[in-house]
């Protein structure tokens, strides 16, 4: 499983890329919007600019910001076309209130601009993603779980289960993960980003239910480090290797 820093705070990227464990970044229009106030695209190529000051084998995905068919391939042409990093992907979010966008990935793929479809919350989504030629397919792993029990979807998730469209599974996040693994496997060779992750355990456990990516909030890499145990083991090694060292230099005089 690789990992992916999810910001756009430039600093935060940097660290992380300087840490030597992250294998890409994602932003998005929420995660921009705490940065301080630029241009979209200047912003996107200070991004860029980090990436390839660490060798530019970080992938970067970066999201259009409309629902318009055309305006959506336009931006992402241009995005493409002025930030000219080769691992950068296009997000393309998979649906909007039943408007369908894969013909939007269709003919991007087919442009060579790769893909990264997200807002994905159901296996069928990730399929259908994938077939329609996404480089990556995202998976908003907490907002899985959000829909199957926040308050004020109650009649919309009815409908879901009753008409057979949704199983209780499809309220699971791991179980999403798991099937969209198995769906898009066998014929497709889009990678399965998790995103929405609130906290460590779920890095380990999307991870572990089949996500060949999660993207984590900078937040979560320390306490990802954290154990009492490890810092026992470590104090204990100081301590003897101090011991040691004092009684080598005490040695010769007594």
């Amino acid at each position: 499983m690789k990992l992916f820093v999810d910001t756009a705070n430039l600093d935060d990227i940097a660290r992380a890329l300087e840490g030597g464990f992250v294998r890409g970044i994602t932003t998005n229009p929420s995660l921009l919007a705490k940065e301080p106030k630029s241009g979209y695209l200047e912003h996107m190529k200070r991004i860029v600019k980090i990436a390839e000051s660490h060798g530019g084998e970080a992938s970067l995905s970066i999201e259009v910001f409309t629902d318009d068919h055309c305006e959506m391939i336009r931006q992402a042409q241009q995005f493409w076309d002025e930030l000219a990093y080769a691992n950068l992907a296009i997000k393309i979010h998979v649906s909007h209130r039943g408007q369908d966008n894969l013909r939007v990935v269709k003919e991007l793929s087919g442009r060579g601009i790769a893909v990264n479809c997200t807002a994905c919350v159901t296996p069928l989504q990730g399929l259908l993603a994938a077939a329609a030629g996404a480089r990556y397919v995202s998976i908003f792993y907490n907002r899985v779980k959000d829909g199957g029990r926040e308050p004020g979807f109650e009649a919309e998730r009815r409908a879901l289960l009753e008409g057979r469209i949704l199983d209780a599974a499809d309220f699971d996040a791991n179980s999403v993960v798991r099937e969209t693994r198995s769906l898009i496997d066998p014929d497709y060779p889009a990678e399965i980003i998790v995103g929405s992750v609130r906290s460590v355990l779920d890095i380990k456990q999307a991870g572990l239910a089949g996500a060949h990516i999660v993207t984590v909030p900078p937040k979560f890499f320390a306490p990802a480090l954290r154990h009492y145990k490890t810092d026992q083991a470590v104090d204990q090694f100081f301590t003897d290797f101090q011991n040691w060292t004092s009684e080598e230099v005490a040695a010769p005089g007594a």
